[in-house]
């Protein structure tokens, strides 16, 4: 029942202008909004006067599916003013926070190679296609056959520095890297790259942070190993002084390790959640939908190192009440029971409007 499309990106919005007036088009479904297709096909669907519904995984992981109106973070209309997010959220039960539905890392990959191959070796049937990705493929999966071959010496190196971080009478402050292909990171934030990110952040830590705190980067858990992030990191941290209080770590639990942490940094990534729930302070370099002040902390990086401000608790039970009934559904992307509840929803919520 699909269309295939074979043409050139310039053609493609002609394309989909001729397609919706056929086919009577009323929604439109995007898996992500920032590929150059989807913002193509969203200023059609704009022009037809269309509705356009974004689709990605869910900000309250890994059980849930985000789904929003015309965009999410920069574009996202969900409320950043404390006031209405508490009155919106004052009738709205908790969540069942309890998980549903199963994703293996082994469902991940299989649905991966599936996609990616495919556009690989039988390109010639697509032959104008453009990947929005940065790596190719196949490098992606030279990295990671690195990784998986080195997983249980980096575990075992990450628990151990955990152990440490928790053990020692010093305050510690956490970085969750995000992916470098990530649109939140590539369309939402001030920085090209996450490299220019971590340098803002430890020469900010090395002029304005207590001489006894630490700061930890931890690693994207699907990090495809391509970008020599530890190097980098321990580079910079060692050209500004800071040898012995920058720790890198590949693997281990990003909740035990935020739970006991004085604060967390992060461009735009959804760790922040986590730690909000956890009651911890958050920065947020980038744009985020849940950079609302009275949750995260709203002063410069400066000064958050010397006074990270916690998010009021009360506050944070409304605005992820709010999320659960708003803009995510049960579901996920990578089993079989997860995307059937997750298309019900979707559905569901659509023919509601």
């Amino acid at each position: 029942g699909g269309f295939n499309y074979r043409g050139t990106a310039a053609a493609w919005p002609g394309y989909l202008e001729a397609f919706i007036a056929t086919h009577g088009v009323t929604d439109m479904l995007l898996l992500g909004e920032e590929r150059p297709y989807h913002q193509a096909a969203t200023a059609v669907a704009r022009r037809a006067g269309v509705s356009v519904a974004i689709i990605e995984m869910g900000y309250l992981r890994p059980d849930w599916l985000t789904l929003e109106r015309n965009g999410m973070s920069s574009n996202s209309h969900f409320p950043v003013d404390a006031g209405q997010i508490l009155s919106a959220a004052s009738n709205l039960p908790e969540p069942d926070w309890r998980k549903r539905y199963s994703q293996t890392f082994l469902a991940d990959a299989s649905y991966d190679l599936l996609y990616n191959l495919p556009n690989v070796f039988f390109w010639f049937l697509f032959p104008h296609y453009r990947r929005h990705g940065i790596f190719h493929p196949l490098a992606e999966y030279a990295g990671w056959v690195r990784r998986l071959l080195s997983e249980k010496r980096r575990s075992a190196e990450a628990v151990a520095t955990v152990a440490k971080l928790l053990s020692d009478d010093a305050p510690y402050f956490v970085y969750p890297l995000q992916l470098e292909t990530d649109f939140q990171l590539r369309a939402h934030s001030p920085f090209h790259s996450q490299k220019d990110a971590i340098a803002d952040v430890l020469t900010s830590f090395g002029a304005f942070a207590a001489p006894n705190a630490r700061l930890v980067f931890k690693v994207h858990p699907l990090d495809n190993d391509l970008i020599p992030w530890r190097s980098f990191i321990e580079q910079r941290a060692a050209a500004l002084g800071l040898s012995g209080r920058v720790f890198y770590l590949d693997g281990g639990n990003l909740d035990t390790l935020g739970e006991a942490s004085a604060g967390m940094v992060t461009v735009n990534s959804t760790a922040g959640l986590h730690a909000l729930k956890q009651g911890r302070p958050v920065k947020v370099l980038g744009t985020a939908v849940f950079d609302i002040a009275g949750l995260t902390d709203q002063q410069p990086l400066d000064g958050f190192w010397q006074a990270p401000q916690a998010p009021e608790p009360g506050l944070s039970v409304a605005m992820f009440r709010l999320l659960a009934a708003s803009i995510q559904v049960r579901g996920n992307l990578y089993s079989r029971a997860g995307t059937d509840a997750g298309a019900e929803a979707i559905a569901r919520r659509l023919h509601e409007d």
